[in-house]
């Protein structure tokens, strides 16, 4: 019975493999402040309190939701890292954050050391792109719990702000509405995406209305707008950021304006990416639910004071990002 453990379906050697596969990968991402090397029982970070006069840690927790069951129909597995980093950074942007580190869970049916290091690689690269260190994770092997092919994906990140930027309460009537464009569905809605398009497609299809395979469309990267916005934040006349994940454009940005104020915003403001107008159309969805599911081409909503629009709109396509008047605060 030495291999008693195996037989039950956890190989511990597969996963000392797998860790020592991916050390390179995660090394890349190091910043000066990490302190110890991947596979430590503790993460040690120096946190930069030289940079900072008053700073507040921000933290968030997220995952890729069941985006992961396209990945395994696709046997893709590059993107769905780059999609949980970059949707972790976008959450903590939202109160005017920078990442510092990010940690990982990997939760395998079996595991598959190809499998794990694309998506390694794919957080690894995020991370770097994001100037955010990966400093630690766990990968563990359940076969009582995962499908053999199963696997879920959850990131951890933490962040820093100065206490005086935190972008909180400064929402008030007459501010304007500009969104910054999504790459497509991120990493929300795929649960009826995937009823309605995977019902009458496959993933490999090639339909006239995308530029790629279905699959290929369903995997694109969940944009970071760390990047573009960064250089806005501690400017006056931005008031508040809103992510546009799980509930739409409406069900997020409410949850930062006060609950005397209300949003009006301009639905033909801008034409829907091919994708969603797919979904609609196979699926019969009323436009009132596509709104509350999706982002529907607006990943990112900025609350700025009506006079800095403007000028915080030319900013935005100084940094290559386009943005556009979605409607305002009432």
């Amino acid at each position: 019975m030495n291999d008693a453990y195996k037989e039950a379906g956890v190989d511990i050697q597969a996963g000392e493999a797998a860790v020592r596969g991916i050390k390179s990968l995660v090394r890349k991402t190091f910043t000066p402040q990490v302190l110890t090397d991947l596979g430590s029982f503790g993460g040690c970070f120096a946190f930069p309190a030289d940079k900072y006069k008053n700073p507040v840690l921000v933290a968030s927790t997220d995952g890729v939701g069941t985006k992961l069951v396209v990945a395994n129909l696709m046997d893709r597995f590059d993107s769905i890292g780059q999609c949980l980093v970059n949707h972790c950074v976008n959450d903590i942007l939202t109160t005017g954050a920078r990442p510092l580190f990010f940690l990982d869970y990997v939760g395998f049916g079996k595991m598959d050391p190809r499998k794990i290091h694309s998506i390694i690689a794919g957080l690894a690269l995020a991370c770097e792109e994001n100037g955010c260190a990966l400093i630690g994770g766990e990968m563990a092997e359940m076969p009582g719990i995962y499908r053999e092919k199963d696997f879920d994906l959850v990131g951890t990140i933490v962040g820093v702000v100065e206490r005086e930027l935190i972008l909180h309460d400064r929402v008030r009537s007459g501010d304007v509405l500009l969104g910054l464009s999504s790459s497509g569905l991120h990493t929300n809605g795929y649960s009826l995406a995937r009823k309605v398009l995977l019902s009458k497609f496959q993933v490999n299809d090639r339909l006239p209305e995308l530029k790629n395979l279905l699959g290929d469309e369903l995997l694109k990267v969940h944009r970071s707008y760390l990047k573009p916005v960064a250089p806005l934040l501690g400017a006056p006349g931005l008031h508040a950021i809103s992510h546009i994940t799980g509930g739409g454009i409406v069900g997020n940005t409410k949850r930062i304006i006060p609950e005397d104020l209300r949003l009006e915003i301009d639905w033909k403001a801008w034409k829907w990416p091919p994708i969603f107008k797919l979904i609609q159309s196979v699926g019969q969805i009323d436009e009132s639910e596509m709104r509350k599911v999706f982002n529907l081409g607006v990943g990112l909503v900025l609350i700025v004071e009506k006079l800095a629009a403007d000028g915080i709109k030319r900013q935005l396509e100084q940094n290559g990002e386009s943005a556009v008047y979605l409607g305002h605060i009432e």
